[in-house]
């Protein structure tokens, strides 16, 4: 067994006792009052175990970003991470049972962080020697599409030479993430006349019967070959049974593999035109998150934490994932970067969210050995 392994070992309890502080310092993303308290806490925590204080990007509407900075060196290495969460306060509760840790955002991603610091921790009080800087970048509007905090993802992603992103690996299988699809978000409005759908049904021009042609041209986009998926999955208009429908709009979702994939979806979005004479359409929306393309530097990353693995006494696979990060960001730019070295677990976003507990120093353990090879 690795010192380093044995050392977290030893010390998953208090592990454990930092990561429930975390967790029961609920942070859902569109509470700034609630966000905020948690990050102090998450300032404590780096306080007791690095050190470190915090430099605050302050938000009006959104928690304050904070970033923390350990050692220093001609290497920069970007930890990346966020605290905010898709539960409402008091909507999932806290408990443990069979040796997992159920809570809300414990595994998507407060225990990243959790482990992140304690990798670190246990870095410098076995000695070994940092020639790097380590930066953790923790943010708060990572469940919302990271409108607050994409600019100082990237611009701290450009101060350094690679990324690390503690979002949880892959379920069952723990293996990482080289790369992710991008993700667009887009609203399609629709806009006819409205009449009497008995007595002037020719003098209206529905705007839902347009919004349907345009849902099915859009579904039919999906190509399962190329990794491009489209989904509509909110549609509302209208007013009554018996009135021709002069409004509709559908919300939708399309994930894609490739930037050149995601700019041709772009464009068709962008470029819709009206099927129905009469009608208006407006679209709305943006690509949220780019693709995070699997690269030769990317996979030289995961090389490393391959090898780190192997030290550690376990195997490490690699995977494509369909969600998106904040890492989409970091690797579009061209910094290399390695996702899904968080915690071990199931169903983020779903009521049964947990952490398998022995995970929590195994991971920090494959950060602590990765960083020694970086």
């Amino acid at each position: 067994m690795s010192k380093i392994v044995e050392y977290l070992t030893e010390n998953k309890e208090l592990m454990l006792a930092d990561l429930t502080r975390f967790v029961e310092a609920e942070s859902p993303s569109l509470d700034k009052k609630l966000v905020d308290s948690c990050g102090q806490v998450l300032e404590e925590i780096f306080k007791e175990r690095l050190g470190v204080e915090a430099v605050r990007f302050p938000q009006e509407e959104r928690g304050d970003h904070l970033l923390f900075t350990v050692g220093t060196g001609a290497t920069r290495i970007l930890i990346a991470g966020h605290f905010d969460t898709v539960w409402d306060k008091g909507r999932l509760p806290i408990r443990f049972e069979d040796g997992k840790f159920y809570g809300p955002g414990v595994l998507d991603m407060k225990s990243g962080i959790i482990q992140s610091i304690w990798a670190v921790k246990a870095y410098l009080e076995l000695g070994y020697e940092l020639n790097a800087e380590i930066a953790f970048l923790c943010t708060t509007d990572e469940e919302v599409g990271s409108q607050t905090s994409r600019a100082l993802i990237e611009e701290e992603a450009k101060k350094s030479n690679l990324v690390l992103v503690t979002e949880p690996p892959v379920a069952k299988t723990g293996a990482l993430k080289t790369a992710r699809k991008g993700v667009g978000i887009y609203q399609v409005k629709a806009k006819g006349v409205s009449s009497h759908a008995g007595n002037h049904h020719q003098a209206g021009i529905s705007a839902i019967k347009e919004l349907a042609h345009q849902i099915i041209k859009l579904e039919e986009l999906t190509n399962y070959e190329l990794g491009t998926t489209v989904n509509v999955g909110v549609v509302q208009g209208g007013t009554r049974s018996n009135v021709v429908p002069d409004e509709a709009e559908a919300q939708i979702d399309f994930r894609v593999e490739t930037a050149e994939e995601a700019d041709r979806m772009v464009s068709i979005l962008e470029n819709l035109s009206p099927i129905i004479e009469g009608i208006e359409l407006e679209v709305v929306g943006e690509l949220n998150r780019p693709p995070m393309e699997r690269t030769e530097e990317i996979v030289a990353l995961f090389s490393k934490a391959k090898e780190a693995a192997q030290e550690i006494g376990f195997a490490l696979d690699e995977a494509a994932a369909g969600g998106g990060s904040d890492g989409n960001f970091t690797a579009y730019i061209g910094v290399p970067t390695l996702d899904g070295l968080g915690c071990l677990g199931e169903g983020p976003h779903a009521e049964y969210e947990h952490i398998i507990i022995d995970e929590l120093p195994k991971r920090a353990a494959l950060l602590s050995h990765l960083l020694m090879r970086l």
